[in-house]
């Protein structure tokens, strides 16, 4: 499929926004931002230049899957958060902010970067990331955490996540998990999490993905 068929650009004097298509997943946090950024319904629905730059950065930064990017004219770049923070959506994906590096990621989806939606439920038909399949599938998991991790003596650098072929994804470097509730649950540098939907030790993955035929292709 095309660049011109998954993306859509909108120019503005200063900043310009892309929506790509493969990773939205509707979770809706540009529709109800404050302002006349983004207007359901409108043509075009995004329009940079009806708010500051400093807001287009805001609003599209708070795009969870990374399906929202800008390029700001300035060249300044969006910037990692100093810390990497994954965390558990409420019978949904796994949530993951940071300098994130995901190994075989498009070149072309620079949200990534930073932001992006990792399947947990084993049914998304765009592997590692979510497409929203988890609600069709009837998963259910609210997150909750029971292992505190290693802990952390500091924060931030890459994180690397690595899709282990037919089994979890291993998300490697310092990392803070939140549970389903907010609650800060884990920090560590070396995790293996449950993209199979079959744990019983969720987020962790406990082999279950073996036994449940899961397939990651």
């Amino acid at each position: 499929m095309s660049d011109e068929q998954t993306c859509v650009d909108f120019p503005g004097e200063e900043i310009d926004v892309r929506w790509d298509s493969r990773l939205c997943i509707h979770v809706g946090e540009c529709g109800k931002a404050k302002g006349d950024l983004f207007v359901g319904g409108r043509e075009p629905w995004c329009l940079p230049d009806a708010v500051t730059k400093a807001e287009v950065r805001e609003v599209v930064e708070r795009c969870p899957s990374g399906a929202l990017t800008y390029r700001d004219k300035s060249g300044e770049p969006e910037s990692p958060p100093t810390e990497n923070r994954l965390m558990i959506a409420s019978d949904g994906p796994y949530y993951l902010t940071g300098d994130i590096q995901i190994e075989n990621a498009p070149d072309d989806m620079p949200g990534v970067r930073t932001r992006a939606a990792i399947c947990r439920c084993g049914a998304s038909k765009n592997k590692p990331f979510c497409d929203g399949s988890h609600e069709g599938a009837g998963f259910r998991d609210g997150g909750a955490v029971g292992d505190r991790g290693r802990g952390l003596q500091s924060t931030g650098g890459p994180v690397v996540v690595r899709s282990i072929k037919d089994g979890p994804v291993q998300v490697e470097g310092k990392l803070t998990i939140q549970a389903g509730s907010g609650r800060v649950a884990w920090q560590g540098e070396n995790v293996f999490l449950c993209r199979c939907g079959a744990s019983k030790n969720k987020p962790f993955c406990d082999g279950s993905h073996a036994a449940a035929g899961f397939k990651s292709d």
